[in-house]
């Protein structure tokens, strides 16, 4: 016997075409995306035939934020676009929220700041704003919008929701979905992979985040892997994304008879949509003084033929081969004089005496995905200069698939207890519970 427990509203509001706010259904006699190969494929192709497909709009975002540790004031609204108030759900991936210093990399009190970040994030989803024109999205792509009154005279209500937080020394991933969507959130678990230090250590490495939406599993993956712009560098950063993708799993739980489709993947490329972001840190394999001068010109197409990370994922045997990223059309991220527009190294801004590390201008921090049902819609950066990055953001229309009526809910049920969890704590951050799952190959992993 399967036990239900209703929340206020019922199952969930509907529209005339059955689906749920916030979401847009693909017809059902439209051709659906081939399936992803691996463990998601099979999977996929079983859910088809009983599943009707929702779209919904993801916003992922990388910033390296330097190890400055943020105002009070700073208003994070611009970084994470909510004046349009049309993504429905924001996966944030942020490296060096503390400084990298021995005493941060093996000490164990290093949540604090990670706290502030997922606060300040908070205050800036959850502000009210005006409501947008109905059918409206920022990208041009028409989506039903279901605006709360909050009776302030036309002002939209946002509720987003903590899904998961995790840090591990400086890297820091936090997910936020929409409050009407976090009760079909289901399965959240964490994988902490450290490659720095003694290959172990959290300086370096990622942290990973799975659960399903749905009846779709999604895995996020914040990177931070090896600098340096030297010969032979780029070897270390291949190994530690090799490493990362081996290591990283999450707990197998068994699916019920009557759900099969429902077995929770092992491996980071088991999930059907899969979303890799973070400071990787491959620069571009030509002299720092041609850098510079084809940086100047704005010569995009000469730089990006020498980028490390392209070479990567276009090329046979590549650590990214399958992988795809978005077209770049905005100035390297990396590396710039804080507080100011001037990359790293300009004479002018060196003080008298100073020997300034060079630094020639890379593309560091980047968004990659795979797997179908992911379409993305814009690929850009932030012009933050709180840090000498600057943050990269990427929005997605994402597939999901969905019960195609309330009867077939029943696998629901029987694959997942259904109870009080889905609210999370009474100030929106929604952390790991005590019957969720951590795995870590890293020192000195928390949550926040």
């Amino acid at each position: 016997m399967v036990a239900a427990r209703f929340c206020g509203r019922g199952w969930w509001p509907t529209s005339s075409s059955g689906s749920p706010p916030g979401a847009q259904p693909s017809s059902p006699t439209s051709p659906r995306p081939p399936a992803p190969r691996g463990g998601g494929a099979t999977r996929a192709a079983g859910r088809a035939r009983r599943n009707k497909t929702l779209k919904y709009r993801l916003f992922a975002s990388t910033w390296n934020v330097g190890g400055v540790a943020p105002p009070d004031d700073l208003d994070l609204s611009d970084w994470l676009d909510t004046r349009n108030g049309t993504y429905d759900i924001y996966v944030l991936g942020l490296q060096e929220v503390v400084p990298l210093r021995a005493r941060n990399v093996l000490g164990a009190d290093k949540n604090r700041i990670g706290m502030r970040w997922n606060e300040l994030v908070r205050a800036a989803l959850n502000r009210s704003s005006p409501s947008p024109s109905p059918g409206a999205t920022g990208g041009g792509e028409k989506q039903k919008v279901h605006p709360v009154r909050d009776g302030a005279g036309g002002l939209q209500s946002r509720d987003f929701r903590c899904v998961v937080s995790k840090q591990m020394v400086g890297i820091l991933l936090t997910v936020w979905v929409r409050g009407d969507l976090r009760r079909f959130v289901r399965r959240p678990s964490v994988s902490c992979v450290g490659c720095g230090v003694m290959g172990c250590l959290g300086n370096k490495g990622a942290v990973s985040v799975r659960f399903w939406l749905r009846d779709t599993s999604f895995c996020f993956v914040c990177c931070h892997l090896a600098s340096g712009g030297r010969e032979g560098d780029e070897a270390h950063r291949n190994a530690d994304a090799a490493e990362i993708l081996r290591r990283t799993s999450f707990p197998r739980r068994h699916c019920s008879s009557s759900s099969p489709s429902l077995a929770s993947p092992h491996k980071i490329l088991d999930h059907d949509r899969v979303i890799l972001l973070g400071d990787l840190n491959y620069r571009i394999s030509l002299p720092e003084a041609k850098t510079r001068l084809l940086v100047e010109r704005h010569d995009w197409k000469t730089l990006l033929e020498n980028d490390q990370l392209r070479g990567e994922v276009s090329s046979e045997g590549g650590t990214f081969k399958g992988w795809s990223e978005g077209a770049i059309t905005f100035s390297p991220t990396y590396k710039y004089h804080r507080n100011s527009d001037a990359y790293y190294g300009c004479a002018q801004l060196g003080r008298k005496g100073d020997k300034l590390k060079r630094r020639a201008p890379a593309w560091c921090d980047r968004v990659l995905w795979r797997g179908a049902g992911l379409r993305q819609t814009r690929y850009d950066r932030c012009e933050s200069r709180l840090s000498d990055h600057r943050p990269v953001r990427a929005a997605f229309s994402v597939e999901v698939d969905a019960p195609w009526n309330l009867n077939s809910l029943r696998s629901f049920f029987l694959s997942e207890r259904f109870d009080d969890r889905a609210k999370g704590p009474a100030d929106g951050l929604f952390l790991l519970r005590e019957d969720d799952h951590t795995t870590t190959s890293a020192r000195y992993a928390e949550d926040v």
